[in-house]
C-alpha cells in the first residue's frame, strides 16, 4: 500500500526559495514534497505516488530548458506551474508548452495563490 500523494511536487535548485514556499504552501494545508534537483521528482511518479501539480521553479536550474522537455511527457500540461525568472525561459516559450506561468518578480504568496488556482481544477487522483 502506498502512502497519500502529495498534493504539490516543487522542484526549486536554491533552498531559502524551496524551503520558504514549502513552508506557506504546508501552511495553506497542502501535502508537499519538495526537491532541488532533477531526475528526482521522477522517483515520485511511482503508482499511486502522483502528485496533483508539480510546481517547477526554474531559477538555479543549471538546465531549465531540458527539465521542461522532460515534464512533458510526464505531467499534464494543466498539473504544472513553472516559475520563470530572468535569464532562465521566457514566459510566452514555456506558455507555448502549455504550462501555466507565474513570472518572477513574484512574492510567495502570489506563486502559492496561482498553486490554489490551479489546485481547485484538480481532482484528487493522479496526473
Amino acid at each position: 500500500m502506498h502512502p497519500a500523494a502529495p498534493d504539490v511536487l516543487l522542484l526549486a535548485s536554491e533552498w531559502p526559495d524551496r524551503a520558504l514556499l514549502r513552508a506557506q504552501l504546508l501552511e495553506e494545508g497542502y501535502e508537499v514534497v519538495a526537491v532541488e534537483a532533477w531526475p528526482l521528482p521522477k522517483l515520485y511518479r511511482v503508482p499511486g505516488m502522483e502528485p496533483r501539480l508539480l510546481l517547477v521553479d526554474l531559477q538555479g536550474l543549471s538546465r531549465p530548458r531540458e527539465t521542461l522537455a522532460e515534464l512533458r511527457p510526464l505531467a499534464e500540461s494543466t498539473r504544472v506551474l513553472v516559475v520563470t525568472a530572468l535569464g532562465t525561459v521566457a514566459a510566452d516559450e514555456v506558455r507555448a508548452l502549455g504550462f501555466a506561468v507565474i513570472q518572477r518578480p513574484a512574492t510567495i504568496g502570489q506563486i502559492v495563490a496561482a498553486v490554489t488556482a490551479l489546485l481547485a481544477g484538480t481532482r484528487r487522483s493522479a496526473f
